[in-house]
């Protein structure tokens, strides 16, 4: 892999020093029969404007963390150079999810819109939105929409969002979406775009209320035939579905030319063929950029790649061999200071920059494998948990995070001066998603009381809703253990509603943790949480997770729960948010207090304990009989018993 990386940065530097090296260009690229066009794309950028991880941030661009912002625009600029010396149209698209996901997305609750304004200045001619442009809310994107310009800025950064579906009072509704946009190329191409949120994607969406989503085949299929009936040449949707949603869209609606895809972050070094449909993905946060150069046949109508032809990579790496463009490197360094300043602010003073390191380690904190307890969950939760003790005062019995709002892991620094080091920056960007209600970056820690009961049945939602639902939805823990078969967690299905039964009997066993500090495997140190237990326990979770929680137990009753406060007297999520010195507590500030907190090490920074090294036996599956054969062994022991019963009887009276 590391020989395709560097072969695919070769390639790219040729393409930005051939005017210097005067290597021969491409000859006409029109012929009678055919015109050409390229398409860059980027799909996740996920407010990376930086590379990543931080620690490893090289200000020359030489060495060290690749992708960010600047890399981004000197590749575009090499591109458009090379193929405007040939008179060949370039067109530059996203997938969505440009916002969220790194700090640099807390700007924009301060009334900035960093992402679009640069995408603004490097010429986006398309956009589609994702499912993380909603994590603020639908009010909070229409403000963010209105920071980058809109709805003057949608004359040249078209907005194409044709299955969402805004209400006219809406804020949204005045940024002049499209439900379909034409672009005419300079050579004659009448490009015709549509854009969709995937109904995976579309369900992280919590915020987005009033906001609404219309069936993805069916705007589709509308979409079609609103610019087939415009008599556009080349129709490209943008897709931010995933590649099972997308692979499924162009067998269902024919006409698609081109699907530009995003969600599920897949780098696809080659394109997926489906039918006569062309399928992209350009991976995550920077990390590359998508090559699509394309034929249009005048006579048939049908578009063709040409990238192998002319012996090009459908992705570009952003990386070391990519030099920064100096105009965008000074753009983003400029809005660093804007996130430093806001981080003195948020912490009062006690930290000032992003790129400071924070924490020493010598092994990377994982977030994997999927589906499973990981080292970083736990680092999470222990923090979620004891740092919650500190600021409630109180004794926190568990701690529950879902994997969908810790976003990876730590990648401790590579270059020599930051050896082992880990920055502000890239600790909390793996956590610091979201905001509460008082509108300010991170979701707040909230402080909770459920019975034993209750708990045991948060920990049958852990072992039901991934299978349903995906990796997102797995809950890491902290204060508690347990063994479960998550083959056990569905009883059977409602028809009609597909609507599964839970059986709440895939927790075989589970123990709360009754020490103090981190879990630490003594059986003094655990007593066994008991179906049925009505005694009261501290929880600490974030405010998205407390919300939805409840929500499983409206669909699936035998799973519900009621939020409650220390005396058992049931509350809203809004009464249960952990507040200091009057102001929400995030649970980016828990972690990063907790990393602060470790004793410090050789290097002079808190040391990164061996512990979260690896895994510790908090969440264990186990194999055990299927749940629908015990009632078919209940009833062949009865059978069993029924006729050694008989042949004693016989024997008696023989």
């Amino acid at each position: 892999m590391k020989q395709v990386k560097k072969v695919l940065a070769l390639v790219l530097c040729l393409l930005m020093t051939t005017g210097s090296l005067n290597i021969p260009q491409l000859k006409a690229i029109n012929t009678e029969q055919e015109l050409f066009f390229t398409i860059l794309h980027t799909n996740d950028e996920h407010s990376a404007l930086l590379p990543l991880p931080l620690v490893d941030y090289d200000p020359n661009g030489k060495e060290g963390a690749g992708g960010g912002f600047a890399r981004l625009a000197s590749a575009v600029t090499a591109i458009r150079a090379e193929k405007s010396a040939v008179g060949e149209p370039v067109l530059l698209v996203s997938a969505g999810d440009f916002l969220t996901g790194s700090p640099f997305a807390w700007l924009s609750l301060q009334d900035q819109a960093a992402e679009l304004n640069l995408m603004h200045s490097l010429g986006y001619d398309a956009i589609t939105i994702g499912n993380h442009e909603f994590d603020y809310g639908s009010d909070a994107l229409a403000d963010y929409f209105r920071a980058a310009g809109y709805p003057e800025a949608a004359t040249h950064t078209p907005v194409v969002a044709s299955n969402i579906v805004i209400p006219a009072d809406h804020p949204l509704a005045a940024i002049d979406s499209k439900q379909t946009y034409v672009k005419t190329l300079a050579n004659g191409l009448r490009i015709g775009f549509f854009g969709l949120i995937g109904k995976e994607a579309a369900g992280f969406t919590p915020y987005a209320p009033p906001i609404t989503f219309a069936d993805q085949k069916d705007a589709a299929s509308a979409a079609v035939a609103e610019l087939q009936a415009a008599s556009v040449d080349v129709i490209v949707a943008l897709s931010h579905s995933g590649e099972v949603e997308e692979t499924a869209l162009a067998a269902a609606v024919p006409g698609i030319d081109i699907v530009i895809g995003g969600h599920s972050h897949d780098a696809l070094e080659q394109p997926l063929i489906v039918g006569e449909t062309i399928i992209v993905q350009a991976g995550a946060q920077l990390s590359h950029l998508g090559l699509l150069e394309l034929a249009y046949h005048k006579e048939t109508g049908k578009v063709t790649l040409r990238n192998q032809k002319n012996g090009k990579p459908y992705l570009l790496p952003l990386d070391t061999n990519v030099p920064f463009d100096s105009i965008y490197a000074n753009k983003v360094d400029e809005l660093a200071q804007d996130l430093d300043t806001l981080l003195g602010r948020l912490t009062d003073g006690r930290f000032q920059k992003m790129n400071q390191p924070v924490l020493h380690t010598e092994f990377t904190v994982t977030k994997e494998p999927r589906l499973s307890e990981s080292p970083f969950g736990n680092f999470v939760a222990d923090a979620m948990r004891l740092v919650g003790e500190q600021v409630t005062g109180e004794k926190v019995d568990f701690a529950f995070q879902a994997n969908g709002v810790i976003r990876g892991g730590l990648e401790p620094g590579t270059l020599p001066q930051r050896l082992g080091q880990v920055a502000l920056f890239d600790l909390v960007d793996q956590v610091g998603m979201g905001s509460g209600p008082d509108g300010q970056p991170g979701y707040p820690l909230v402080s909770i009381y459920f019975t034993g009961e209750e708990v045991r049945r948060i920990l049958e939602i852990t072992a039901l809703l991934p299978s349903l639902m995906g990796d997102a939805f797995f809950l890491q823990t902290s204060g508690l253990r347990m063994e479960y078969d998550p083959e056990r967690a569905i009883l059977a299905w409602i028809p009609i509603k597909n609507i599964p039964i839970p059986t709440t009997r895939a927790v075989m066993k589970a123990e709360r943790y009754t020490g103090s500090g981190r879990q630490i495997d003594t059986g003094s140190d655990w007593v066994p949480l008991k179906r049925g237990d009505q005694e009261l326990y501290h929880v600490v979770s974030d405010h998205y997770l407390a919300a939805f929680l409840p929500m499983v137990g409206d669909l699936l009753p035998s799973l519900g729960l009621v939020m409650k406060d220390k005396q058992g007297n049931p509350v809203d999520v809004e009464d249960c948010i952990v507040y200091r010195d009057g102001h929400e507590f995030k649970v980016w500030q828990a972690v990063l207090e907790y990393a602060t907190s470790q004793p410090l090490g050789a290097q002079g920074l808190p040391e990164m304990p061996t512990y979260y090294a690896g895994t510790n036996g908090r969440l264990v599956k186990v194999k055990t009989l299927p749940i629908w054969l015990l009632p078919l062994v209940g009833l062949i022991a009865l059978l069993t018993l029924l006729i050694i019963w008989l042949r004693r009887r016989r024997l008696a009276h023989a």
